[in-house]
């Protein structure tokens, strides 16, 4: 299930300051809707791969029992960086463009790196420092123009002042952008030593950079070197081949399994995100493989052609019986094509196989509210109430556990799931007034009664504006 849903509890606001992996002068900036926090896509099947992948690089850094999430952002362009110092984020971009595995591992150990050195804590006392400094510096300036019209306009003094504020500001910023490319350096250094700790190459890594190279050779020539904000391409894929090719583990290649997953979140990715005449470019009706025909059943489904759709996803089912995801896929198709009902069973199946995925939960859950049929209205609200215990920054399961709350005519409950779904958009006035009413439908001092006041008296989420 490929949603975009924007998610603004305790999402950083994305600043220049990010630490990226993408080559490009510019940084990944926040374009989220109405601040409610970056745009996120989620998805069981790729958000378990990320997990599979990060998982042996965060126990070699000493990082696994931190709780680092590795989240997915809704942009086409290659970029990771992290931001807040427990988050990886990787747009879908760097998915789709890393053909291998390893490729995308290795952007993974080198963002490790910069969370492993502590990079972003060490960044933000540069800045405060570079902040004195400038302070410091304008104050001298300042005083120096002062003087120059004190003594009636002298050009020199005056000119002296100026030279004092702008020099120094220059000298700051060269110094902070040196010191972010030494991050940069330490943090490839660090993704190899970790690739090498979990007996993974580092070839993927050096390939990833090394197509960066190629691709701003044209951009890169004649820049001053003093103004990046990461190592000169050419120096940084020099050093990195040089210690990448150190290791043991050069020539390992990545498991069939492992790359077939890969290649299948790929194809997945690309049917729900491009366009069909995209995706039919990239998987031609010719290719027969099992991610083209993954890519075929989506881009069918998506574009209204439900019945051939099911056929393909039922053959899809046939090949692997066990695939949680083809049970998934089915019933998001026919949730979507309007026969909620239907899509209970291929659901009930995708939960079973997926050990209760609480995203797949929040479907079949939207599948039971979907029927009208209030005999489904404690199931459903057993499973959302599971779910968003687990996965506590998605509007959706409360959305609809707000819906299964109403038909069973529970109203106090109902406006609370509703206060919860919207405090998650970042809709805060609604979110007050909905909350503030469901306090009047439950007896003071009751764990519903406390979290609707939690709501009521909360701060806008990091990243969100006020009312």
């Amino acid at each position: 299930m490929l949603l975009r849903i924007a998610i603004g509890n305790r999402m950083p606001k994305l600043t220049a300051l990010v630490t990226a992996v993408a080559l490009a002068l510019t940084p990944m900036s926040s374009f989220a809707q109405e601040a409610k926090g970056p745009p996120i896509l989620r998805d069981t099947e790729a958000e378990q791969l990320l997990r599979d992948y990060s998982r042996p690089i965060l126990r070699a850094a000493g990082l696994e029992k931190q709780n680092i999430q590795v989240v997915i952002i809704n942009d086409s362009v290659f970029n990771a960086f992290v931001a807040d110092g427990h988050r990886i984020f990787v747009n879908y971009g760097a998915i789709m463009q890393s053909e291998t595995p390893n490729q995308l591992i290795g952007v993974l150990a080198h963002e490790t790196g910069h969370l492993a050195g502590g990079h972003l804590a060490k960044l933000r006392q540069q800045l405060a420092q570079a902040q004195t400094q400038m302070v410091i510096a304008m104050l001298l300036g300042a005083g120096a123009l002062v003087a120059g019209a004190k003594s009636g306009g002298d050009n020199g003094l005056t000119n002296a002042g100026a030279a004092a504020i702008s020099a120094p500001q220059e000298v700051i910023r060269r110094t902070l952008l040196s010191y972010q490319r030494q991050q940069e350096e330490n943090a490839d250094r660090a993704g190899v030593k970790f690739l090498t700790a979990t007996g993974q190459s580092a070839k993927g890594m050096y390939d990833t950079f090394k197509r960066f190279t190629d691709d701003s050779l044209f951009a890169a020539h004649n820049a001053d070197p003093y103004v990046q904000s990461h190592p000169m391409p050419a120096d940084r894929v020099a050093a990195l081949e040089e210690i990448a090719h150190s290791s043991p583990y050069w020539d390992k290649k990545d498991d069939p399994a492992l790359q077939m997953r890969h290649d299948m979140v790929r194809a997945k990715i690309s049917a729900f995100m491009e366009r069909q005449d995209t995706v039919y470019r990239r998987y031609p009706l010719s290719d027969t493989s099992l991610p083209a025909r993954y890519a075929h059943a989506i881009a069918t489904y998506r574009h209204g052609d439900l019945r051939n759709a099911l056929a393909q996803i039922d053959a899809l089912i046939q090949l692997q019986p066990a695939n949680p995801y083809f049970y998934e896929l089915r019933g998001q198709a026919l949730l979507e094509g309007g026969k909620p009902a239907e899509a209970i069973a291929p659901l009930r199946k995708a939960v079973q196989l997926s050990n209760n995925a609480p995203l797949i939960e929040m479907l079949l859950g939207q599948a039971l509210v979907g029927t009208d049929n209030n005999a489904y209205s404690a199931e459903a609200i057993a499973i959302l109430r599971a779910a968003v215990s687990r996965e506590t920054e998605a509007p959706l399961g409360y959305t609809q556990l707000a819906m299964a709350y109403g038909r069973k005519g529970d109203y106090a409950e109902a406006d609370l799931a509703s206060a919860q779904a919207a405090y998650l958009r970042g809709d805060n006035k609604t979110a007050r007034d909905l909350a503030s009413r469901a306090k009047t439908r439950f007896a003071i001092g009751t764990p519903g009664w406390v979290k609707a006041d939690d709501i009521v008296s909360a701060k806008p989420l990091p990243g969100q504006k006020g009312d």
